[in-house]
């Protein structure tokens, strides 16, 4: 009897103490895809193609873009935020002119940027297969869901190797007149690396014979901090 009495105490013991070590656990949410230390850098090379078959126009510009994490400030609702000052070059980085400054914030389980005064909701952590999100839910534009298709995962790009990397597809669409590909790849500790934006007008199915559209790859070149 007393024995038993014992035992059943013992597994009290046991069941408090894992569950106080369950609640003590720290969650990772795997928010370093979207650093936001100060003086972080990346590069990118960059291709932007514009058409218009109405004036026969498919005009292509080539680029790099430099973007660099800026001072921390308040936002209008009272967060964190980091400005993201981009820079471009049209002669292979010997010289940068500043664009425009975005704006970049990490706020719990959500990573959010400012572009031209549209807030985006980038990513949602922790990342996982079932995660959907609409990355227009805080601005005025037609609803377009998210997801992730590859999660923790290498990734080559160029001369680099990214041990972890995340792949979010923000549109696959296809009809007879109608072709986007909308994709962000994402590096554990640096950020941004790969982006594939197509939003075309296409006749019949064929996506190489354009009428209408933009598309933009961006592809890291390099980074780093200054």
């Amino acid at each position: 009897m007393r024995l038993g009495i014992i035992l059943i105490l013992l597994g009290l013991i046991t069941m408090v103490a894992c569950k106080k070590d369950k609640n003590n656990a720290t969650y990772n949410l795997h928010t370093d895809y979207f650093p936001l230390t100060e003086g972080r850098f990346i590069i990118y090379d960059v291709s932007e193609m514009i058409h218009d078959q109405d004036i026969s126009q498919h005009d292509t510009a080539h680029y790099w873009l430099k973007t660099v994490v800026g001072q921390e400030y308040i936002d209008n609702s009272g967060r964190t935020a980091r400005e993201l000052i981009r820079y471009k070059s049209v002669d292979s980085g010997i010289s940068w002119q500043t664009m425009d400054v975005w704006t970049s914030i990490l706020d719990g389980n959500r990573a959010e940027t400012v572009e031209e005064n549209q807030r985006l909701l980038k990513l949602v952590f922790a990342p996982t297969s079932d995660k959907e999100w609409d990355i227009n839910v805080y601005n005025t534009g037609s609803k377009q869901n998210a997801h992730y298709t590859s999660i923790h995962v290498p990734f080559s790009l160029n001369a680099f190797q990214f041990d972890s990397t995340i792949r979010v597809e923000q549109a696959n669409y296809f009809t007879l007149v109608d072709f986007k590909n909308q994709t962000e790849v994402y590096a554990k500790g640096i950020g941004l690396v790969q982006k594939t934006f197509k939003d075309l007008e296409i006749q019949n199915f064929d996506t190489l014979n354009v009428q209408k559209g933009k598309e933009l790859y961006l592809n890291c070149i390099s980074f780093g901090f200054e």
